[in-house]
């Protein structure tokens, strides 16, 4: 039993999860046969988190709960039990089960990763759809980890905060401001630039959430410089597209034209058609507001063919409705009354 137990523990170290599986398994079946209820529980715990480990958290738990002492023993090491069981329960989707064990664990491991448990419970309570209480772990581990003088997993928990704050809808715009302030104090001093171009990202979406948009645009320029020959295309056109559409509510439409541009050709270049038609429409409502209305209604052309061939019917009335527009402009009443007849 031994021997085939630092064997499996071997094989974990090596990722080796079928192996250990292996022998964990023999392990708990020669230990069967003892006479020591510690060593079956011991056997049963290492065979239930390796299959947790393996991807396999409802065999895990069966084992898992197996290792548990029975009321009134004493001297068994059960944080590391806690946090497997945990572990199965979160794989299983069984969020308040994890839930449960998370706080057992902490308080019987006692360790300096409270913050790490903070972030897990808020993604349970993310998984439970209620962002308002992940964004207070998230918010708690952010603390902690500040205090730690973790500055980069500080800056991601005050994302994944911010982010779970405006899908909630109960915090104020004011206070999630300050999340999105305090994660952009903590970018400066974090040494990995694709890390610092994701974050700066994810700020600028809160601010675009927020609708301010000049915080917004300076975020994606920052995100774009710091992140350039990593995003790969789908990532740069995405980016390209946030900043534009920040530089068109700042009514920046000069700029921003060039951004679309590009984003358009991208996100062809993929396939994303859904995504380019919303380019193609950015840049007609800028070529529409600097005047030019026979290249917006081209691009409304382009956008309404996107949208069509992505089925996407929120977007073929948009685009019809900035088309009739345009041809209204362009002195073409009755295919504007044609195109405003098609978006109803």
């Amino acid at each position: 039993i031994e021997g085939l137990t630092q064997a499996g523990r071997q094989a974990l170290g090596l990722r080796d999860t079928q192996g250990a599986l292996v022998c964990f398994r023999k392990a708990f079946l020669l230990s069967l046969g003892t006479a020591s209820p510690w060593l079956r529980r011991a056997c049963a715990f290492n065979l239930g988190a390796a299959y947790v480990e393996a991807g396999k958290p409802r065999k895990g738990l069966k084992f898992l709960l197996e290792s548990q002492p029975s009321e009134g023993e004493a001297g068994e090491p059960l944080g590391g039990l806690c946090f497997n069981i945990r572990a199965a329960h979160e794989g299983l989707r069984d969020f308040p089960e994890a839930l449960e064990y998370f706080g057992k664990a902490a308080g019987l491991c006692r360790t300096s990763s409270w913050a790490g448990t903070c972030v897990e419970m808020g993604c349970c309570y993310l998984g439970m759809r209620e962002p308002a209480r992940a964004a207070r772990c998230f918010l708690d581990a952010a603390r902690s980890y500040a205090e730690a003088e973790s500055p980069e997993a500080a800056a991601v928990a005050l994302s994944r905060a911010s982010g779970s704050m405006l899908q909630s809808r109960r915090f104020g715009a004011a206070e999630i401001a300050g999340i999105l302030t305090w994660c952009r104090s903590l970018c400066e001093s974090i040494p990995n630039p694709a890390l610092q171009g994701k974050l700066y990202n994810d700020i600028g979406l809160g601010y675009s959430q927020l609708h301010i948009f000049s915080l917004a645009s300076e975020s994606f320029e920052r995100a774009l410089v710091l992140c350039q020959g990593t995003l790969g295309r789908r990532g740069e056109a995405a980016l390209l597209q946030n900043l534009g559409a920040a530089r068109n509510a700042l009514r920046s439409f000069g700029t921003a034209l060039g951004l679309h541009r590009r984003a358009a050709a991208l996100h062809g270049a993929v396939g994303n058609r859904r995504a380019q038609g919303q380019c193609f429409g950015n840049l007609a409502y800028a070529f529409s507001q600097l005047g030019n209305h026979e290249a917006a209604a081209e691009n409304y052309l382009h956008a309404l063919q996107a949208f069509r061939d992505s089925g996407d019917v929120q977007g073929q009335w948009q685009a019809c409705e900035g088309l009739g527009a345009a041809c209204f402009h362009l002195g073409y009443p009755q295919k504007a009354v044609g195109h405003y007849q098609e978006a109803l």
